[in-house]
């Protein structure tokens, strides 16, 4: 379910594998990873042998020389080979800025800078991942902007959409509060002065995405000409390396009722679907807004399921037995079904239809005959996704409340069952 590969010291060390390129294509998992800085990693650590066993070859330091100095690199093996290439010529302070300086500009507005005095390092550090026949790491030290203009540009040559692009730079938001902890750690206890360190909104790289297309035209023209590469051999070359036909079958589906124990893989799994949303403007879901006590209230209360594919799992439900804020006073004829997950580009192909199917089983089983449910009003892409589904459209709730202090319109749609 997760794209984060979990350490005891790292917090952002991901697989880029399973991305969407196009043409019945997918990015190879175990091959090109992203990370946050490795000089945390020690010798005879669970943590050193964790990442030998991914087979790594290369490692790309994104880093300032004198970041290296302070803080360290990845220890030597003879197993994989290193290299700094320092693509930051102008270095900056993001903890001690301003709580009004907005995250979207300035920080796009520094990646052009790096897109255009880093020309060298960013054109080695290409040359690298195409050359590279097994597993390759870059990173920088929070694994964020400098890795994630460099993942942008790889995952844009390899054919991958902008808004995977974009939500790929967000995920980095699943690891901030441990990023956080730990530059407190380092610095006494003290918080940044800028509320926006450690986060990675999406409007950072549409912004930055936006301004290079501005510039040069394409991702492509500004690997032409700018960094002097034949951006045609090299995204060829990137391709045939990186790339595999997407997977089209559609393994069984088991279904488990959810125990208190679950509620962090829960949170977990709603955040991730929240970013997914955000990269693609739709603005539904936030991160962080559901907690494991929600989860937990939901399961005593009425259940909560989640579903497997292969021993991992690829999404998940609620189902309430009433809705009294969205539907009113009812009589006990309806199941009501919400926060409807499924993890994106990991579940296979019609997962969440056989997910809302099972959902739908449950109520038929407890004698009920309408399934309900609810979706923003703003959001015309989930309605239809639910009338193709069987739902019709039954009403609007123009005021719904759930505890916030803060009413939002949902339409409300119904499915006879059976």
């Amino acid at each position: 379910m997760d794209r984060h590969i979990p350490f005891e010291t790292l917090h952002n060390f991901r697989d880029l594998g399973g991305y969407p390129a196009g043409r019945g294509q997918r990015v190879r998992a175990g091959r090109l990873f992203r990370a946050d800085s490795l000089g945390k990693l020690r010798p005879d650590t669970p943590d050193w042998d964790r990442f030998l066993a991914l087979g790594v070859r290369t490692v790309i330091d994104l880093r300032h020389p004198w970041e290296i100095e302070a803080r360290g690199r990845v220890p030597e093996d003879d197993s994989f080979t290193y290299r700094n290439l320092s693509i930051e010529h102008r270095p900056y302070d993001q903890a001690a800025l301003t709580p009004d300086v907005d995250p979207g500009p300035y920080l796009s507005a520094r990646f052009m800078e790096v897109a255009e005095d880093g020309t060298k390092e960013i054109a080695a550090a290409l040359e690298l991942v195409a050359e590279a026949r097994e597993g390759l790491v870059f990173h920088c030290a929070s694994g964020k902007d400098r890795t994630g203009q460099l993942a942008a540009v790889v995952l844009s040559l390899l054919g991958v959409p902008d808004e995977v692009i974009i939500e790929d730079f967000t995920l980095t938001e699943l690891a901030t509060p441990a990023l956080l902890a730990d530059w407190r750690t380092r610095n006494d206890g003290r918080s940044p002065a800028w509320p926006a360190f450690g986060r990675a909104p999406e409007s950072v790289m549409r912004l930055f995405l936006e301004a290079l297309r501005a510039r040069y035209g394409s991702v492509e023209a500004y690997v032409s000409g700018a960094l002097g590469m034949d951006a045609e051999a090299l995204s060829a070359t990137l391709r045939a390396r990186l790339l595999e036909p997407a997977p089209t079958a559609r393994p069984e589906l088991t279904h488990r009722r959810a125990e208190p124990l679950d509620a962090p893989v829960l949170v977990r799994l709603r955040d991730t679907a929240a970013l997914w949303q955000l990269a693609r403007g739709i603005d539904q879901w936030q991160p962080g807004e559901k907690t494991a006590a929600h989860f937990v209230d939901r399961m005593r209360e009425g259940e909560v399921w989640l579903t497997y594919a292969d021993g991992a799992v690829v999404g998940a439900f609620e189902l309430w037995w009433d809705d009294p804020a969205a539907w009113g006073p009812r009589p006990p004829e309806a199941g009501y079904i919400h926060r409807l997950m499924t993890t994106p580009h990991t579940a296979p192909p019609g997962t969440g239809r056989r997910i809302l199917a099972h959902a739908e089983s449950r109520i038929t089983a407890a004698g009920r005959p309408y399934a309900r449910l609810d979706c923003l009003s703003t959001n015309p892409r989930l309605r239809a996704y639910y009338e193709s589904a069987g739902y019709t459209v039954v009403g609007e709730q123009h005021a719904k409340e759930d505890g916030t202090g803060s009413p939002y319109a949902v339409t409300l749609l119904e499915k006879r069952l059976g």
